[in-house]
């Protein structure tokens, strides 16, 4: 199995990308570490694990605060002996007309999109720098790389991220880690499923393939950075996202 004996931390693992992206990596082979806000969903992804023989984990995490991932990567690191992978896949949105956005709502949007990945980075890389060896996998978005109506914060703090993917692994090649981005397109996830239904028509109709896609879909490409098919791969933005998004 690709990822056996790895560990990886994955945030946002208590549902839809985030999830799925858990339990394949678990399912081949890592120790996983779930952090999520959501306890429920958190709890729940770890014991569906165990009842597959799985080793998933959960520890709470809140991304918008500071203290919340240092005490996260705190846990992570007293538990696993190195850690081989962290895949930042937490984001957070809303659609709305940009002039009606709360811009309240604008801080929480870039902490959860942006800069809690940011802040976790920083926090586990030490490790992985220490053992000259790593991945760490962004998931952006495709509204990060071409926009979105609805979604001009969001999609901000999205391009951020790819931004920030790219420049971190020009910093971390001379350590031999990699650092990849996924950018899914219109995905079955809560958060889809939380738009109008007007709006996810429109989006469905606008894919090339006529549907949208699956977060195990998604969770394939991460496991792809995850792993050591891509060990000469670094800096690359994947769109996953069934054609809707061609661009250079």
């Amino acid at each position: 199995m690709d990822m056996a004996g790895r560990a990886v931390v994955v945030t946002g693992g208590a549902s839809g990308i985030g999830r799925a992206t858990a339990l394949l990596l678990a399912r081949n082979g890592a120790r996983v570490f779930v952090g999520d806000i959501n306890a429920e969903g958190g709890q729940a992804v770890a014991e569906a694990a165990a009842q597959e023989g799985l080793a998933v984990a959960f520890l709470p995490l809140d991304l918008t605060d500071a203290g919340s991932i240092e005490t996260f990567a705190a846990a992570v690191l007293a538990q696993a002996e190195r850690l081989d992978g962290l895949v930042n896949g937490a984001g957070w949105d809303r659609s709305q007309p940009f002039m009606d956005n709360d811009p309240a709502e604008w801080d929480r949007l870039v902490a959860a999109n942006l800069m809690g990945a940011v802040r976790l980075s920083r926090a586990l890389l030490p490790p992985m720098i220490a053992a000259n060896r790593g991945k760490i996998v962004t998931i952006a978005s495709d509204a990060g790389r071409v926009g979105s109506m609805g979604e001009t914060v969001y999609a901000a703090a999205k391009g951020g991220l790819i931004a920030f993917t790219k420049s971190l692994a020009r910093e971390m090649a001379r350590h031999r880690i990699n650092v990849n981005c996924v950018c899914p397109g219109p995905t079955d996830t809560p958060l889809f499923r939380a738009q109008p239904e007007s709006l996810q028509a429109a989006l469905t109709r606008a894919i090339p393939f006529h549907r949208i896609g699956t977060p195990e879909e998604v969770a394939e490409a991460v496991m792809f950075f995850a792993g050591p098919r891509s060990d000469y791969i670094t800096g690359q933005v994947l769109s996953v996202s069934g054609g809707l998004t061609m661009v250079g």
